[in-house]
């Protein structure tokens, strides 16, 4: 019996420390960028899309250039949130990682879900 108790103590606490975690990860902002950084994309740890920054180089023609036509610019804005997205996930799992500890990766172990 003592086995088991000690058990359900050890889970109550995981459940705990992801709780920590998620509230933590959700106060997290990640930021991606594309364009050599010209276009910045920054993403709560939610997922949710808080900011697009966008370098004003690309939206004005200097002498003899034109400006970035809508096709690039969407381009970098979809490469910057992918990259954003990638450092989001990565975050995540670090997070789990701690929380975890040496049963992170398992079969079975609850994983950060948003």
């Amino acid at each position: 019996m003592n086995d088991m108790s000690q058990i359900l103590q050890q889970a109550q606490a995981m459940q705990q420390r992801m709780q920590e975690a998620q509230a933590r990860l959700a106060e997290t902002a990640v930021e991606g960028q594309a364009g050599g950084g010209m276009v910045r994309v920054t993403l709560a740890g939610t997922g949710d899309l808080r900011g697009v920054v966008i370098d004003p180089s690309l939206l004005t023609p200097d002498a003899g250039e034109s400006a970035a036509d809508g096709e690039i610019l969407a381009d970098l804005v979809v490469a910057a949130h992918a990259d954003a997205k990638r450092r989001l996930e990565e975050a995540q799992q670090s997070m789990m990682r701690d929380v975890a500890g040496p049963l992170a990766g398992l079969p079975g172990m609850p994983g950060l879900n948003f």
